[in-house]
């Protein structure tokens, strides 16, 4: 799959992005993509030995900063987008050599003393595999279609608008993503032991939390929208209505929480491929009819209604099969600090009418995170969410 970039990347960027100056760089981004393969896959085993602090401690703690200061350096020394390049390379290797000492660590020793063939895996885990496979290729089609599509339809110029919006936007489900990488082992052990009203407790009070934690951010992001495109040039800012409108429908999907996880790791996983595959072709529908009208807006609107739909879906096919619903009257809580935190960023940012810096536009989303907890705090929790907040507290 790492070669396919090197024998028909050069053929599809003239064909689709009208432009061959990509073609020196196939090699480093099909590099990228071998390791990056193999750097999931250890993640993914010390996630299944239950060592997420570890694994989010090599990638996120050690490979992200190690990837910034080197991106820094190679772009101050003129190495432009081939620095950018070698120096994702040379932090997913690194990133990849932690996670291969870690998972050897773990590993118990008669593993690696295995003579002869080894076991058959087992039919069980072939379809499980082969359902996951096609999730990947599903959310990969839902993930990439838009930029490919704008490339085709549009220019260049509009695509780096959008992928730069749509990076933001991108870091909106981070305590869905986080919760995810901890809930979806957990999942699958409540529901092969029948612990179901445990499950569904904890998918009830773990979904307030993520909305909770994603909300401030949401917030200030939205209002945020013009000054953060701003930081990226001059020429970006026209992209903030991509970054509010795609913060919307991941404000939807973060408010559904865990459904996919839940459908995947209950045995419901046809389920969860018939979602995605008729949200693809649903995706790729609007994306026809929408970006050659409106542009980019076409493009995020097609992706903000997908990702709704797809999550709602989900969230329909989860009470079906496990009549669950994430949902109570605790949600209520939620909406004062809501309201007191909208009306502090609005009055932030017509303070900071002129902010055009990360460190200002920082200090606002913090200062709304602060009002956000402390009125939560208050008014907003109930014995379960005390519970929860004292062993995070505690950790």
């Amino acid at each position: 799959l790492a070669s396919a970039p090197v024998m028909v990347g050069p053929w599809l960027a003239r064909h689709i992005y009208h432009t061959s100056e990509l073609d020196p760089y196939f090699i480093l981004f099909a590099f990228i993509m071998l390791v990056g393969a193999l750097t999931n896959l250890g993640g993914q085993i010390l996630q299944g030995y239950k060592d997420v602090s570890r694994r989010t401690l090599i990638t996120n703690f050690i490979g992200t900063p190690l990837v910034i200061v080197l991106t820094i350096a190679l772009l101050m020394r003129g190495r432009g987008l081939w620095g950018y390049l070698v120096a994702q390379v040379l932090g997913a290797c690194v990133v990849l050599g932690l996670l291969i000492m870690a998972v050897r660590k773990l590993t118990p020793p008669d593993v690696f003393r295995q003579v002869g063939p080894l076991p058959p895996l087992g039919r069980q885990v072939l379809v499980f595999g082969m359902a996951a496979l096609g999730i990947s290729i599903l959310e990969f089609l839902l993930a990439q279609t838009d930029k490919i599509l704008i490339g085709f339809y549009l220019n260049p110029r509009e695509v780096g608008i959008y992928a730069v919006a749509m990076t933001v936007v991108a870091f909106v489900p981070i305590a869905l993503q986080s919760v995810n990488q901890i809930f979806s082992p957990t999942i699958s052990d409540l529901h092969s032991r029948g612990e179901h009203q445990l499950l569904e407790k904890l998918f009830q009070t773990l979904t307030k939390w993520i909305f909770a934690f994603t909300l401030p951010l949401s917030i200030a992001i939205i209002i945020f929208a013009k000054p953060l495109m701003g930081i990226f040039g001059v020429e970006f800012a026209v992209g903030w209505p991509v970054l509010v409108i795609g913060t919307l429908g991941q404000l939807i999907n973060c408010g559904t929480g865990s459904v996919g996880y839940l459908l995947l790791m209950s045995g419901h996983q046809n389920r969860l491929i018939k979602v995605q595959a008729v949200m693809a072709v649903t995706l790729i529908v609007f994306d026809l009819l929408l970006i050659p009208k409106w542009g980019i807006m076409g493009a995020v609107t097609a992706a903000a209604l997908t990702n709704a739909g797809t999550n709602l879906l989900n969230l329909l096919q989860v009470r079906s099969s496990l009549n669950f619903t994430p949902y109570n009257r605790t949600y209520f809580r939620l909406v004062p600090a809501a309201m007191l935190t909208t009306a502090a960023t609005l009055l932030l940012r017509r303070e900071f009418s002129n902010a055009t810096n990360l460190v200002t536009i920082m200090f606002c989303i913090t200062a709304g995170y602060i009002i956000f907890g402390t009125t939560l705090l208050f008014s907003g929790l109930d014995t379960d969410d005390r519970l929860i907040a004292d062993i995070v507290w505690s950790r």
